[in-house]
């Protein structure tokens, strides 16, 4: 029934989580933060890169589940700082063809894991 997707290609889990879990046809993806997978180190310093490496793993997730984010119907996207919004959504938009795009939350918070900048979760559908 539940199928745990893991990659290498995205940070393994900080926590008692997984990548994400696909339940029949629907990927239900954790929150990304910019962890390079291939060193395990932050990728700091800019917000346009760290939205980058978050929607890369995001996507190493997807091509592991045989999905793209045209699958994607909702994201969840949590910054440190609303006032970077406009970068992020910049590079967020990027991967994504604007008349297909998923539904879409983008909240500020307080502090995320690692104190990072931005995280961002999904959900794809077959």
């Amino acid at each position: 029934m539940k199928k745990i997707i893991n990659t290498s290609k995205a940070p393994a889990p900080i926590g008692p989580y997984n990548q994400a879990v696909l339940i029949k046809d629907t990927l239900y993806i954790s929150g990304q933060i910019p962890i390079d997978p291939a060193t395990g180190n932050l990728v700091e310093g800019d917000i346009k890169m760290e939205t980058k490496q978050s929607m890369e793993n995001l996507k190493a997730i997807l091509e592991e589940a045989g999905m793209t984010f045209e699958h994607v119907i909702k994201s969840s996207i949590f910054i440190a700082d609303m006032h970077q919004f406009a970068q992020i959504n910049e590079v967020y938009g990027s991967y994504f063809d604007a008349d297909t795009a998923p539904a879409r939350e983008t909240v500020e918070v307080a502090n995320l894991p690692k104190f990072v900048n931005v995280e961002i979760s999904m959900i794809a559908v077959k």
